[in-house]
């Protein structure tokens, strides 16, 4: 049975998100963001009826996770006084408090997306690192962590593009999330993941080290500025592969597209690689690339002012050792975030995407950091 000061806590939490999130306030925006969507004229410009549309939907999904913690917290207030009067059982009042608490600190989490780029969807990349069949078996798992957790919490997935490993597995893959502040939970995932097995691969069943970067920027939309020069952009057309069908390998729908970019902070000039075969379609896969690489350059700039604000540099790390954001050791049960210390003994769980104990402990430690 909960104690009177775990009762307290969540009705204060609750009291109090609702101050933080000034829902009231949220209330009379929603309604004047509603009557611009009723002037005459309104879908003549159908961009721009999106992104409001957008606004109101945003601002609506705040109030309606408000009112389903208040609906919770009410729930568990009644079931704490119907005990009194023996009406309720303990186990009846732990599940309403279960039920509440777990509402109160997906909101509160929720509230530490506070960046303009964490309410978008994202582009989520995982590379193989040195190894082998064996990394590319580790990028795989991965691919297949990130899946489900998407899947979990209702978002869209498409893979934008895939290539398949040598023997198995996958030498990359490059995804797109949608959903709400996909990349505002996922950002943490950004770096090397490493992994600790006996591997199927290794004949005399040796321990063995691999390790897969994952690289996660956020989907830009069209409501957001980004300088793209179209001179320094050309582009490939090939064949796309994959699993049999009649149009594989005889149109050349896949596209690749280089950008000269020339960095406008450092001068430094590389060369961004975009290759897309999600349709059947070319023009439709031009228009996804182009997207990409409005994401790639926006987050280049979102990354310099993050250093900038923190005055931390934000290089690309090597797929190597010692440079892990977190280790899966298979063999002694454990997953460990080496940045939070948060650890878990559930190693089958989290490879089925139950990573929201790691978002949580990334975001509780980092989000005030963020600038």
């Amino acid at each position: 049975m909960i104690t009177i000061e775990q009762f307290k806590d969540v009705k204060g939490r609750t009291e109090a998100l609702k101050r933080y999130l000034d829902i009231d306030g949220k209330q009379v925006q929603v309604e004047e963001e509603q009557l611009r969507t009723q002037a005459p004229g309104f879908w003549d410009d159908a961009k721009a009826a999106e992104a409001q549309m957008k606004k109101v939907k945003t601002l609506q999904a705040w109030i309606d996770g408000y009112n389903e913690v208040k609906t919770l917290a009410d729930e568990l207030a009644l079931a704490f006084d119907f005990f009194k009067d023996e009406l309720v059982t303990e186990e009846e009042v732990d599940e309403a408090y279960k039920k509440a608490l777990s509402a109160v600190e997906a909101l509160e989490l929720k509230n530490m997306l506070r960046q303009e780029a964490d309410q978008m969807d994202c582009v989520l990349k995982i590379n193989s690192g040195a190894g082998g069949t064996e990394s590319q078996d580790w990028a795989s798992m991965l691919m297949r962590m990130y899946m489900r957790w998407a899947e979990t919490h209702g978002y869209k997935l498409a893979i934008a593009n895939l290539q398949e490993g040598d023997e198995a597995g996958i030498k990359s893959v490059t995804m797109e999330i949608e959903g709400d502040s996909a990349y505002g939970y996922l950002k943490g995932e950004n770096g090397v993941h490493r992994l600790v097995r006996v591997s199927p691969f290794n004949a005399q069943g040796k321990r063995m080290t691999s390790f897969s970067s994952v690289f996660v920027t956020p989907l830009v939309d069209d409501s957001i500025e980004v300088n793209i020069s179209p001179a320094c952009i050309s582009w490939d057309t090939f064949r796309s592969g994959g699993a049999g069908g009649q149009n594989v390998n005889k149109v050349e729908s896949g596209v690749r597209l280089r950008y000269q970019y020339k960095d406008p902070y450092t001068g430094e000039e590389e060369e961004i690689l975009i290759e897309n075969t999600e349709t059947r379609d070319q023009p439709k896969n031009k228009e996804n690339a182009m997207r990409q690489l409005r994401s790639i350059l926006y987050n280049k700039e979102l990354q310099h002012r993050m250093a900038e604000q923190a005055k931390i540099e934000a290089g690309k790390k090597k797929i190597e050792w010692g440079s892990q954001i977190r280790s899966y050791v298979f063999d002694d049960r454990r997953v460990k975030d080496h940045r939070t210390n948060y650890q878990t003994s559930d190693v089958n769980g989290v490879m089925d995407g139950k990573i929201d104990e790691f978002i949580k402990s990334y975001l509780m430690e980092f989000s005030d950091t963020e600038g």
